[in-house]
C-alpha cells in the first residue's frame, strides 16, 4: 500500500451515502438507515484509487456518524465487515 491519501468525507443524508471525491472520481460508502440500525450495503473506491486507504477513511466516517447517532450498524458489505473485524474499536456497534 502507498502512503494514505487523506481525504474530506461528506455525508450525504438523503442519498443516504458517505463520499468523498478524490481526482475527481467519487469514492462511496452507501446505507440504508432502517431505525436505529444502518444497514451498510455497498463501499465503492475506483481502480485507478485503490490501496491508497480512501475505503478505510469513507467507512471510518460513516462507522463515527453512527455512533454519534447512537445507531447500531448492520455490514451486508463485505468491506465493512472486515474493517469492523480488523478495527475493534467500532466492533460495540454491530447491530
Amino acid at each position: 500500500m502507498s502512503d494514505p491519501t487523506t481525504v474530506t468525507v461528506t455525508h450525504s443524508p438523503q442519498e443516504q451515502c458517505f463520499e468523498a471525491i478524490v481526482d475527481g472520481q467519487r469514492c462511496a460508502a452507501d446505507y440504508q438507515r432502517q431505525g436505529h440500525v444502518i444497514r451498510m450495503t455497498h463501499t465503492h473506491v475506483p481502480p485507478a484509487l485503490e490501496g491508497r486507504g480512501i475505503a478505510g477513511q469513507v467507512v471510518k466516517a460513516a462507522l463515527s456518524w453512527a455512533q454519534a447517532e447512537k445507531l447500531k450498524v448492520d455490514p451486508q458489505c463485505s468491506y465493512v465487515a472486515a474493517y469492523m473485524r480488523r478495527h475493534p474499536e467500532w466492533q460495540h456497534l454491530l447491530a
